[in-house]
């Protein structure tokens, strides 16, 4: 029973160091990857609504500055208008009135019955007085209807984002007197997307679905992000074709912002391997080779472009100094003013 768990230690113990060992080689092999090109893109928004007003008036308080980000129905702005004001208090002076004369001709038709049941007063008499209060309930009812219409075109004076999103521009400032339906606000709604200029010679390899990557000018192939393409539009303008692309976090940049962006020009065969296996010594960069025997020599390469995918940022393209089948090992750490190992000079020359 020991040697049996003695023996499955050991293949355990063998298996780790096989995967060790492969993880600490690679071997050169040609790889089809996409023939990515730069292109300039904006940040745009798919939508750019302005929060209108909905009354005239003054503008007394502005809720919201540029850049700010909003939600669907919050009040950006608030509209004062002193005439609507007026209106209200003259309006709450006649409903008192005619709450006044409406229970006076309650009153009275009250006592017209009384007079009429005893025989008193003529049926017009009675009739009189009904109508009477007839018109005053129905003055009433007008009066306090128009004032509810005036109410809510104060209440209209609440300025509100028309939709979830960052305010882009509030071309007003407190004291503003506006006029109905004149912009407050302008605001861009959350779906950003990405907006592609793509040059016409390159506009038969762009199709909806493939991949594209941005990257900022200071970031690191780590700091990538990728998306894709979710339109093209048929039509070409001053020689580019216009397509839209989806990628996530772009509310973290600005509107308009111009930025690079490497799309899809069709494939080609290139030499890729894993970033860790290259080293760069005063500003050489080198790949140490196994050799059949077992030795291991440095040799300088010409490093690419990084070619990251999703999932995976650690891939390089070499240009020259490697060949195919190679077997690749990856160098332990070591300062950049090291000098390098022995370099085999024939390996140094090669294409």
């Amino acid at each position: 029973m020991q040697m049996r768990a003695g023996f499955i230690v050991a293949v355990l113990v063998s298996s780790l160091a096989a995967a060790a060992r492969a993880e600490q080689t690679f071997t050169v092999v040609p790889q089809v990857v996409a023939d990515q090109k730069a292109v300039f893109a904006t940040i745009e928004s798919a939508n750019v609504v302005p929060a209108r007003a909905r009354i005239g008036g003054i503008v007394v308080d502005l809720a919201v500055k540029e850049g700010d980000k909003v939600t669907g129905g919050q009040v950006v702005a608030h509209i004062g208008d002193e005439k609507i004001a007026l209106q209200i208090k003259s309006l709450d002076a006649q409903i008192a009135g005619l709450e006044a004369q409406l229970s006076q001709a309650q009153g009275d038709l009250t006592r017209a019955e009384d007079l009429f049941s005893r025989g008193t007063i003529a049926r017009t008499r009675l009739d009189e007085t009904r109508t009477a209060l007839n018109v005053a309930t129905n003055v009433h009812r007008s009066r306090t209807a128009e004032r509810a219409v005036i109410a809510q075109q104060l209440s209209e004076g609440s300025v509100l984002a028309p939709a979830s999103g960052r305010v882009l521009k509030v071309p007003v400032t407190t004291g503003t007197v506006v006029m109905p339906g004149e912009p407050i606000a302008t605001v861009a709604e959350q779906n950003f997307v990405l907006r592609l200029r793509v040059p016409e010679r390159h506009a038969q390899f762009v199709r909806v679905g493939d991949p594209v990557r941005i990257d900022r000018e200071r970031a690191s192939a780590a700091a990538a992000q990728f998306g894709k393409v979710r339109l093209v539009y048929p039509q070409i303008e001053d020689g580019r074709v216009i397509a839209d692309a989806q990628i996530e976090g772009l509310d973290d940049y600005f509107v308009g912002e111009r930025i690079r962006v490497w799309i899809s020009g069709g494939s080609r065969t290139a030499l890729v391997v894993p970033s860790r296996f290259i080293t760069t010594r005063f500003g050489i960069d080198y790949a140490r080779i196994q050799t059949a025997g077992g030795v291991t020599t440095d040799v300088p390469v010409q490093r690419g472009r990084e070619l990251p995918q999703p999932g995976d940022t650690d891939r390089v393209e070499v240009l020259s100094g490697l060949a195919v089948g190679d077997l690749l090992v990856q160098p332990s750490g070591r300062t950049d003013a090291e000098a390098p190992r022995a370099v085999n000079p024939d390996r140094s020359v090669r294409p």
